[in-house]
Order: C-alpha cells, then structure tokens, then sequence
C-alpha cells in the first residue's frame, strides 16, 4: 500500500460488525407534513424511541492525575520522592546522538496529568537545563494538564542583577525558557536571591531546607552553639536558622583590601569558647568557607561545624575542605556529590525528598505549602 493512501481496511470481524449495525438501524420515513426524514423503530411499528443516553466515564483515576518525571540530573533524588508519596516514577527514554543532541520520549500517556518534573540544573548545568527544556516540551505536546517543574538547585541564580555594565541577568533569562518551554509552575529550593521569584511569570512556590537542616543540629545537640553568616548577605537565612535553634547570632564581614582582592574576615559577635555553625545556601569553591573557618578559630572559637543546601563543590572544594580545620560540613541532596566528595567522611549528607514530597503533595491537593516552613 502506498504511504500516502488513507484508505481504511477493515478486518472481518469488523466487516461483520459494520453489517450487523446497519441492519439494525431504524427505518427512515419522509413526514407528510414537510418532507423532512422521520425515524420509526421497526419493532415497534411506528412508535419513536429515544436515543439511548450516552453514559457518563467513571472518576478518573488518582494514577493518571498525579505523575513524576525527572531527567538525568539527580536520579536518586527523584526516586526518593516517589517512594514517599507512593506514586512510580514515570517511565521515559533519554538518549543523545553522537554529537551531544538530546533526544527524549514519554513512554506513558500523561494527557490531562498533574505532571512534576524533578531536575536540579546542577553540573553540567547547560546541558541539564536544555534536558529540563525539552522534557517539558515533550509533555506539552502530549498534552498533560498541568507541567510544574521542581528545581532544587536552581542554577544562574547568582547573575540576579546588573552589578557590572554589560552584563546578562541570567536567572531572568532561566525563568522566562522555563516559561516559555510549557512550565505552569515552579517549585524551587533555597534561591540564592529571593527576588528570583519575582522573575517569573507563573507561580512560584519557594521551600527551604532550614527545617532538615535545624532538625539535624537540634538533635546533634551542640555545646555553646552560635550561628554565623558567612557574609552580610545571609544574615537573615541565618537569623531564621539562630531562632529556631533559640542559639546567638555572628556575623562575618568580608572587607578587600588591595588589587588582589584579599579579603580580610571580620567577625562581628562573640565567638570565644563556642562552636560556631557557619550557614550558607551554596558552596562552591568552598574558598569563603575556609577563611571563615580561620577567621572563627582566630577569634577563639572551639569548633566549627558548617551546612549549606547546595553542595557545588567545584573545583579545588573537596580538597581545600579536607584539608580544613572544619569539623563538619552538612548538606542536602539537592545536588549529587562527587564521588571524591561522598568518600570525604567531614561531609554529612540530609534528605530533602520528605520535604519535597510533602510539597508535591500540597500542590496537587490545592493545599497550603507554607506549613512546610515549620
């Protein structure tokens, strides 16, 4: 048959059933009065019987609403989740051509689904983020009923304004692909900058990972605790984070000092005889990190404990924290470790799947997300 022939062929059975319909159709029979065809019934002998009432579909089922995709960012994460709102995780093929192309493929109808797609656009955060682009296109032209992409690790969220000329804002240019690629809303953790949700046209919800990460040091049960902010720009993460621990309050100031941007480490608080818990968002390089380290046990602390959300950890971070006099570095999963860093013993690793879950939970029900902030 030629590809372009549209002619339908008909199996037997359905040949018998076409024959079978036909012959029990109701005869038609012109009105006297104005021509117009006139149905009887043939059993009934001219008496008109009602069209039969199309029946109605049954509820649809909680499976086909509610579905979790992911990418290939963070895997495991995503498998977490699922386990702890009981729903699989949504079969897909990702493959690449041999020049890096991303090719993706839903394996399961999500027509009219409450769609969630986990994927941090963590490292190589250019390739994760056009996988996440794409992913979402696919689901689009499927026609799923609802697309909310969950972030939990943001990335570009650092290049949030013009602090030099000529510069992009790129977590702007993030949040308006995200958009325009089918997105219906947003569910982020621990945004390097608040005002990143402003940046999005669509609803944003904005977790933190403060509660896992307080539950953790509360039950560590520290002597003598002060939480520091590494810089001026987390004190009020850290005034949060001190409240809830019901501990004081240090903050470090970074000052420059001449053309090679040395920076100097001034803490503001009295940190003599305490442990001291340095609280950041994102750890990259994990530089700042151990001068702030330093810089505390120069001003007489006992010892330092540090946490952030984000483990980055690029670069020369694992060898620089191992090296450190730092006690203990505590992150969530947002971000999978490097192998080199998930064998370093100083890092502690949280789960925010709960946490998370939990939020995908809400979302779909329609419910408060704010409980989740305590």
């Amino acid at each position: 048959m030629n590809n372009n022939d549209t002619t339908a062929v008909l199996s037997p059975i359905a040949e018998q059933a076409e024959e079978t319909e036909t012959s029990s159709q109701p005869a038609i029979a012109l009105s006297e009065q104005d021509g117009r065809p006139k149905t009887t019934d043939r059993a009934t002998s001219g008496t008109e019987k009602a069209a039969p009432e199309k029946k109605r579909s049954g509820r649809i089922p909680e499976p086909k609403r509610f579905k979790i995709f992911c990418g290939s960012s963070n895997r495991p994460l995503a498998e977490e989740i699922c386990k702890f709102v009981g729903v699989p995780l949504g079969e897909t093929r990702l493959q690449r051509f041999s020049d890096g192309e991303v090719q993706f493929q839903l394996l399961e109808n999500v027509r009219g689904a409450d769609v969630f797609l986990v994927q941090p656009t963590c490292f190589p955060v250019d390739q994760h983020l056009v996988e996440l682009l794409i992913m979402m296109d696919a689901l689009k032209r499927a026609s799923a009923g609802r697309i909310t992409v969950v972030i939990p690790y943001y990335g570009y969220a650092r290049q949030d304004r013009k602090d030099r000329p000529r510069v992009a804002i790129t977590s702007k240019l993030v949040a308006d692909l995200l958009t325009t690629a089918g997105a219906n809303r947003a569910l982020l953790v621990d945004l390097h900058a608040a005002q990143i949700q402003g940046f999005f046209n669509i609803p944003v919800d904005h977790l933190f990972a403060s509660p896992v990460l307080v539950s953790y040091f509360r039950e560590l049960n520290l002597p003598n605790l002060t939480v520091v902010s590494p810089d001026a720009g987390g004190v009020e993460r850290a005034r949060f984070f001190a409240k809830k621990l019901e501990v004081p309050l240090a903050i470090v100031d970074k000052r420059r000092t001449d053309i090679n941007v040395t920076e100097v480490m001034n803490v503001i608080g009295d940190v003599r005889g305490r442990t001291c818990l340095i609280l950041d968002d994102i750890i990259d390089t994990a530089g700042t990190l151990v001068k702030t380290v330093d810089a505390l046990l120069a001003e007489g602390a006992a010892k330092v404990y540090a946490c952030a959300t984000h483990p980055v950890l690029s670069g020369p971070a694992v060898e620089r924290i191992a090296a450190s006099r730092l006690e203990q570095l505590v992150v969530t999963n947002t971000i999978p470790l490097r192998d080199d860093a998930a064998r370093l013993e100083k890092i502690k690793v949280l789960s925010i799947a709960g946490l998370l879950g939990r939020a995908i939970e809400s979302i779909h029900m329609e419910t408060s997300v704010s409980t989740l902030f305590n």
